[in-house]
């Protein structure tokens, strides 16, 4: 738990956003460490002065429901059942998007329509899956474009429930929901839950939104959820838990895969494998944004696992203030202390590996990190990369250029001679003679 003047700022932040905004109620959460660090609600159950809510009411989180539809799809792809990369028609023939790629549509990139015809349906009766008709409004020549659409979430709902055999939701329940311990992630509102309301724009006054089944655009927007399990979602989504989903396939969900891009400004959005990436001045977050008619949701985390959630029963008006400054407040009063350091002589195998190596005349430092990794460093500029192992005298590599390709200790009379990194050499002395060198040396040094 944070210290009481921290909560005490969480908790003004909190209250200025709903009194500034005038929400009708307003719950938030940080997570540290896996776990509710602090949490707060603000409001009334009725948005007109009777009945305070508490930390545990539940809210609609619409889209955030998107988050948990794409474990779903890639806990198909870690058994073997999919290929992102797979064409849709293979897995669910006879729609119209036949030719669409299953990562396009989990990484908003695949050009369908925002959103199904007919009414609006966030505040309509929900229409079935013969009735959804996903067509696309970009040329295919675009496809990896940015164009958020609510219907390809619908068809990866479709996807899950075909190649289970059963809805989507309740496989998500079962495979997803259940591990982790979210019982009070539901797909339509269990008690105690917030209404939905709309607030006049030039008046005191509020309406109450309709909640319905969407249906066949559930996935799309469907899921309740409490600040409780978002914590449990947010620590999933960083940490990770292998009886739900791989590290690698996890993992993948935060690369920016289709950049939401504003001419004549840096990246600030981009999207990935169902999850939303935000960069602010060069630091990463992760999560999702959501809203139904009467609800509007936040979850973010960051690479350190901090996580905020936030949850509204208000169609409009938020600022977009809060989940930043929550982030902002707690990293200047409660700063993530830096890992203690301690030796670890497991390492002692790898010491003859570390140093400096050369790249032609260009320098380079080699040095071990945890689990048998390496860390390849240029002396100022040049291609650096962090390494796993993967296999006898074999590293792959994690980062830019880098990124899959193979780092091999090339051994003469049982000690390393030099390095094979995607063809070019590392050696210990600038272009040294006696390595490995193909198209050899035309010169010396002289």
């Amino acid at each position: 738990m944070f210290d009481s003047e921290l909560s005490r700022r969480l908790g003004r932040a909190l209250r200025l956003e709903q009194s500034r905004s005038r929400v009708p109620s307003l719950v938030a959460g940080v997570v540290r460490d896996g776990a509710v660090a602090w949490a707060d609600a603000v409001g009334t159950a009725d948005g007109r002065g009777n009945g305070a809510v508490g930390v545990d009411r539940q809210y609609r989180i619409g889209s955030i429901t998107k988050t948990f539809v794409a474990v779903g799809v890639l806990r198909l792809a870690d058994e073997g059942l999919l290929d992102v990369h797979d064409q849709l028609d293979r897995h669910l023939p006879g729609t119209p998007i036949g030719e669409t790629l299953i990562i396009d549509l989990l990484a908003q990139g695949s050009g369908l329509r925002a959103e199904s015809e007919g009414a609006w349906w966030e505040r309509s009766p929900g229409i079935g899956w013969p009735t959804l008709e996903p067509q696309l409004v970009l040329r295919p020549e675009a496809r990896g474009v940015f164009h958020y659409s609510n219907v390809g979430y619908g068809v990866l709902g479709r996807l899950i429930s075909e190649l289970r055999g059963r809805p989507w939701l309740d496989v998500l329940t079962d495979e997803i929901l259940a591990p982790l311990g979210m019982a009070r992630t539901t797909a339509r509102p269990a008690p105690p839950h917030a209404d939905g309301y709309a607030v006049h724009p030039h008046a005191e006054l509020i309406m109450v939104e309709p909640e319905h089944d969407a249906d066949a655009m559930g996935p799309a927007g469907q899921l309740w959820s409490t600040v409780d399990d978002l914590a449990r979602w947010a620590a999933f989504l960083h940490a990770g838990d292998p009886a739900v989903l791989s590290d690698e396939a996890r993992l993948a969900m935060r690369v920016p895969r289709t950049v939401i891009d504003v001419p004549g400004q840096p990246w600030a959005s981009a999207y990935g494998l169902g999850l939303q990436v935000f960069n602010t001045d060069g630091r990463r977050r992760y999560g999702h944004g959501g809203s139904m008619p009467g609800f509007q949701a936040s979850l973010r985390f960051d690479d350190d696992g901090d996580a905020v959630i936030m949850l509204a029963n208000t169609t409009a008006g938020l600022s977009g203030r809060l989940v930043p400054e929550l982030f902002d407040l707690v990293a200047e009063h409660a700063p993530k202390d830096p890992p203690v350091w301690v030796a670890d002589a497991g390492q002692r195998e790898l010491v003859e590996l570390t140093g400096t190596w050369y790249w032609g005349p260009a320098p380079f430092e080699l040095r071990t990190a945890a689990d048998g990794w390496l860390e390849l460093s240029p002396y100022g500029n040049g291609r650096g990369s962090r390494f796993r192992p993967a296999g006898p005298d074999t590293w792959v590599g994690l980062d830019e250029y880098y990124l899959g390709e193979t780092l091999r200790a090339i051994r003469v009379d049982g000690r390393v001679s030099h390095w094979d990194l995607a063809s070019f050499r590392l050696t210990r002395t600038p272009y040294d003679p006696a390595a490995d060198l193909p198209g050899g040396i035309t010169g010396t040094w002289s």
